[in-house]
């Protein structure tokens, strides 16, 4: 008896004893598991990063799961070879493979951002800090494919891609989009030309009596923007023209009109007319249009027209369709006898009007700007207020007069399209430019450009690529070396560098300007190209996260698009410690072959994003 008790004891203790270790165990092998598991794609990478807000996901708002010190995870360009490489990025959520950062209605909700939504503060941008960003790889939608090839994809694309038909049925009776079988058609209606942009685009012309009807006037007419753009099938029938258009509208109730676009290989960008200025210098288009783009011209004292009238250029355009223009009610003819007084005021004429469209004109000179009488609103701008000042300016009610220059010359002076592409602009004396130094980037970049093609040919053909973008894009010369190409190129200009953009727009080019420390105004997957010269380095000097921008790269580049990286060796140093965390893979890699020497120490690496799937995305191919 006394010996069986002392044996339960015993027992016990080695049960328990058998316990901790068999939980053990379990731990060590949850533990390294999970650490092996990132290396697929189809897995969640194991590296604990930042995410945006544990509140998106569904968790606490003001919990810190999930969030580290910025400082701790921000890799130098130059650290040494001890630096953490990891191994894999964790996969975001699968309901975020739509994620743009800086256009998040979730984030607002989040931070209880305090917005006017009568005047769409809530559709501009408003960014994550750093410690709330995501870190991770956005992941395709089910049964993603490689996008349909320009030019066919101006009429189709997968409806995978662009898992959205809503607009379809809510636009059925415009011939917007038709749904059929697995692809998205765009037969090239609008909400006011159901027959086709085409033939909306001749008619148009034709008000203008410009010859052949085709809009471009013999080349005089470039450059376009199209606010409240939908689909963006203006701008696509405009490029037949060698129109290019930028088409805009925001990420509201129809938020992936511009989805859709960039989808097409339609130039496109997400933006509203709302407190701030519109990321184009002044003068920068030949041609406005709104087509029932649902903006009320007339609240704050046409502070929004007053915009429109920055960036047109002397003489420029601005084609008005809606039913202010043509309807007999009261409220429609109140709207249009206002709208008449106020364009009154600022000095445009009616160009054209016709059915239920009309179609003003700015005018070519300051004259009628100074013979107004004393008091007329809306006033001219400030002398010292800079017109071409546009990262997260607020709009002023205000007319920006002509500079000497467009003035005396009645018009900004331009050479029409091509010849307008290699022609030195006027404004390049803004800058102390000389024509000598402007010819000379453009030979630098056509070598350069030389150079990328030939490294990159035995990964594309003439079809390969269709949106591309400039993250640097100074002069335009890269864009300008590749007019021969079926491409187009969105050119970024830096926030705080020269504003030479208004260079790019004289040279029938178009483009944005953007701070790289933070993200890009698009949708995931738009761009087939993205080229960054010493994009990195200049984030560097601004103490931003080179991690940062690698994710932003992949957010917006295509699958099996590619990036062109030019820059400091440590740089492209740090960029391939982080291909296989990114899914890309080396295309080729190269020194710096100009004979002018300017380049330096720069390095030239090509990458290539793979098309990787997670288990989620990879069910909807099945």
């Amino acid at each position: 008896m006394t010996r069986g008790r002392s044996d339960g004891p015993q027992k016990k203790r080695l049960l328990t004893s058998v316990g901790v270790l068999a939980v053990f165990l379990v731990f060590l092998y949850v533990y390294f598991g999970s650490k092996n598991a990132g290396e697929s794609a189809l897995e969640y990478g194991s590296r604990s990063l930042r995410k945006l807000g544990s509140s998106y996901l569904g968790g606490d708002e003001d919990s810190d799961l999930g969030k580290q010190d910025d400082a701790s995870i921000k890799l130098s360009l130059d650290e040494g070879e001890d630096a953490i490489t990891p191994k894999s990025f964790p996969v975001c959520d699968d309901r975020h493979s739509e994620l743009i950062p800086c256009l998040d209605r979730n984030l607002i909700y989040q931070m209880r951002l305090k917005l006017d939504l009568s005047v769409m503060e809530h559709y501009e941008r408003h960014c994550p800090l750093p410690e709330r960003r995501y870190n991770c790889l956005i992941p395709p939608p089910p049964g993603y494919k490689i996008p349909i090839k320009w030019p066919k994809s101006r009429d189709e694309v997968w409806k995978a891609n662009i898992p959205h038909t809503h607009l379809a049925h809510e636009k059925s009776d415009q011939n917007w989009m038709v749904v059929k079988g697995d692809k998205i058609h765009f037969p090239g209606g609008g909400t006011h030309f159901h027959y086709g942009a085409d033939k909306y685009i001749a008619s148009i012309a034709n008000m203008l009596n410009f010859s052949n009807d085709n809009l471009n006037n013999e080349g005089r007419l470039r450059t376009v923007f199209d606010v409240g753009c939908g689909v963006a099938s203006f701008g696509g029938y405009l490029l037949s023209s060698d129109i290019i258009a930028m088409s805009l509208a925001p990420n509201d109730v129809h938020q992936n009109q511009i989805q859709f676009a960039l989808e097409r290989g339609i130039p496109a960008y997400l933006g509203v007319l709302g407190t701030k200025r519109l990321p184009y210098p002044s003068r920068s288009f030949e041609f406005a249009h709104c087509s029932r783009c649902r903006i009320d011209w007339l609240q704050r004292d046409g502070i929004l027209l007053l915009e429109l009238d920055r960036v047109l250029r002397p003489g420029g355009y601005f084609a008005y369709s809606s039913p202010e223009a043509y309807a007999q009610d009261e409220e429609d003819l109140r709207i249009w006898r206002e709208m008449s007084a106020l364009v009154e005021r600022m000095c445009w004429r009616i160009a054209s009007k016709r059915n239920q469209t009309v179609i003003w004109q700015k005018p070519l000179t300051n004259d009628c700007y100074l013979e107004r009488e004393p008091g007329t609103q809306p006033p001219l701008c400030r002398s010292d207020d800079d017109p071409d000042a546009v990262w997260g300016v607020q709009m002023e009610a205000c007319i920006t007069p002509y500079s000497d220059h467009d003035h005396k010359t009645k018009g900004s002076g331009l050479a029409p399209w091509p010849a307008r592409l290699t022609t030195p602009p006027p404004r390049l004396a803004d800058f102390g430019y000389s024509s000598e130094m402007f010819e000379k980037d453009q030979e630098l970049w056509r070598r350069r450009v030389d150079q990328y093609w030939s490294l990159l040919s035995p990964k594309i053909s003439s079809d390969t690529l269709r949106n591309v973008m400039d993250m640097k894009a100074n002069l335009g010369s890269f864009a300008a070396a590749l007019k021969d190409k079926d491409v187009w190129v969105m050119n970024v200009v830096p926030e705080d560098g020269p504003k030479t953009l208004k260079i790019v727009y004289d040279r029938g080019l178009i483009g944005t300007v953007h701070n790289w420390c933070e993200s890009f105004s698009t949708y995931p997957r738009t761009y087939d190209l993205l080229h960054a010269w010493t994009v990195f380095s200049d984030i560097e000097k601004k103490g931003c996260s080179g991690e940062d921008l690698l994710l932003e790269m992949d957010r917006i580049l295509r699958p099996t698009g590619f990036a062109i990286i030019r820059d400091r060796q440590p740089v492209i140093d740090f960029v391939k410690k982080y291909l296989a965390a990114l899914h890309w893979e080396v295309v080729a890699t190269a020194d710096s072959n100009s004979e002018t020497g300017q380049d330096g120490d720069e390095v030239v690496l090509i990458i290539q994003k793979k098309l990787w799937l997670t288990s989620e995305s990879f069910r909807g191919t099945e």
